[in-house]
């Protein structure tokens, strides 16, 4: 009897000391610890999910995946419980997981980013990749290339860059066929909007007031742009011209062999075809559309389903980044401004004059080392120098479904399953002009 009496206040204890535990403002109890189960720290977590385009259902899966993961790891899921409940107050120490060999996190068939999918769900909704910089306190960012990727949303900070929408700047998931059936993985954004060519950045529109073209009389130009197509590093077929007369040409994987305006991928054959670039063909579908605009500039509008990767030293320049290898991710939809013809000869004189100044330095520097008592005539630049001009200011590179760089598996485009190579006639003229102007002393 003694016994059944004490068995009320035994069941009363828990009671008490949660009476006495603390509580927020808004009376709710402290979040939970490592120490619970999963359920529960997952039901916490999902609290503070901000929303967004992912589907509760998705973000439930990519958070149960994470506490399971780091259910050994207490010290780190306490950091993220007590980063995600105070909304960064207490940001705490890093959170990792391991890296994969693509660098990239697989939860319920979709791929994406580790750092961007939890930076999705517990701050932005519609966050991309390279909006994302990793704060300094962060030793293992994704950026840093370690074995593990922190993915603690309180260790990143969001950049704002000006200039083009950035939904079609993303360097963020992959898209592209995964399996022999097909099937497209990633995080698909929300539609960006459409970007007509009133709607310059304030930059291009300087560029394009202080830079005025050379004539050119049209008739020395018969073509605007030739393209090219290859399958990884083989170049297929010939090379498809588009006259001055057709100022719009489609690429797409249709099968019209005669067409004037369209450069149809899918009458294309090639014996030694891979099975990923089979597949990836599949998806080409209505492909994308180049348009000559006013003078000389170059817009793209994608016709496909899926997104295709653009390498364009314009948009590197609106994106707020160095001309470079950048790889720019172009959603379904968008219509965008791909090249600048004033900004390209802008920046053509800029790199001509000092690669040239470079050029003449050496020379002078060789003929005062050597018994000559004359300096001999400045050489032109190096062959080297002139395909880079050209490379970076006179051609564009589009890739379909499977983009590369850093970022990827493929690291260079010439991994990628079907791209083209569109060289620009124009900058090219101008660019072989300048070099010819050039003089050959720095007098």
């Amino acid at each position: 009897p003694s016994q059944q009496q004490q068995q009320p206040l035994l069941s009363l204890a828990p009671a008490a000391s949660a009476a006495t535990s603390p509580v927020s403002a808004v009376g709710v109890a402290s979040p939970v610890t490592s120490s619970d189960a999963c359920l529960s720290i997952v039901h916490s977590l999902m609290c503070h999910r901000q929303g967004g385009p992912d589907s509760e259902s998705f973000s439930r899966k990519a958070v149960e995946s994470l506490v399971k993961k780091l259910k050994d790891k207490r010290d780190e899921l306490d950091a993220l419980i007590l980063a995600v409940t105070s909304n960064g107050a207490q940001p705490g120490i890093c959170v990792t997981i391991p890296r994969t060999l693509d660098g990239r996190l697989q939860v319920a068939g979709r791929k994406g980013f580790p750092h961007v999918v939890y930076a999705r769900i517990w701050r932005w909704p519609d966050l991309h990749k390279n909006e994302l910089r990793h704060t300094r306190q962060c030793q293992f960012a994704f950026d840093l290339k370690q074995d593990a990727v922190c993915v603690n949303p309180h260790h990143y900070e969001r950049i704002a860059c000006t200039g083009l929408e950035l939904s079609s700047l993303s360097l963020d998931e992959d898209s592209g066929p995964t399996d022999d059936h097909g099937g497209i993985e990633g995080i698909s954004p929300p539609l960006p909007p459409l970007l007509m060519p009133q709607q310059q950045s304030a930059g291009a529109a300087a560029v394009a007031k202080q830079t005025a073209l050379p004539p050119i009389p049209q008739q020395q130009l018969l073509f605007w742009c030739s393209i090219s197509y290859y399958e990884q590093t083989e170049r297929i077929g010939d090379t498809f011209k588009a006259p001055y007369q057709q100022a719009t040409v489609t690429i797409d994987g249709y099968t019209d062999p005669s067409s004037s305006h369209r450069f149809c991928l899918g009458q294309l054959s090639n014996v030694h075809r891979s099975d990923v670039a089979e597949r990836a063909r599949l998806h080409i579908g209505k492909g994308v559309q180049l348009s000559l605009v006013g003078d000389g500039d170059v817009w793209l509008r994608v016709l496909s389903d899926h997104a295709v990767f653009v390498s364009t030293a314009f948009l590197d320049r609106e994106a707020g980044r160095a001309s470079g290898d950048l790889v720019h991710k172009i959603y379904p939809g968008t219509y965008i401004k791909v090249f600048d013809i004033r900004q390209c000869y802008s920046e053509m004189r800029t790199q001509a004059l000092q690669a040239h100044r470079a050029s003449l330095a050496t020379a002078a520097a060789t003929s005062t080392s050597s018994s000559f008592t004359s300096l001999p005539a400045g050489p032109r630049l190096q062959g080297a120098a002139v395909d880079e001009l050209r490379r970076r200011l006179c051609q564009l590179r589009l890739s379909f479904v499977k983009g590369w760089g850093p970022d990827y598996p493929r690291k260079t485009i010439r991994e990628a399953p079907c791209w083209i190579e569109v060289q620009l006639h124009l900058p090219l003229k101008l660019l072989d002009d300048l070099l010819q102007s050039l003089p050959v002393s720095d007098s």
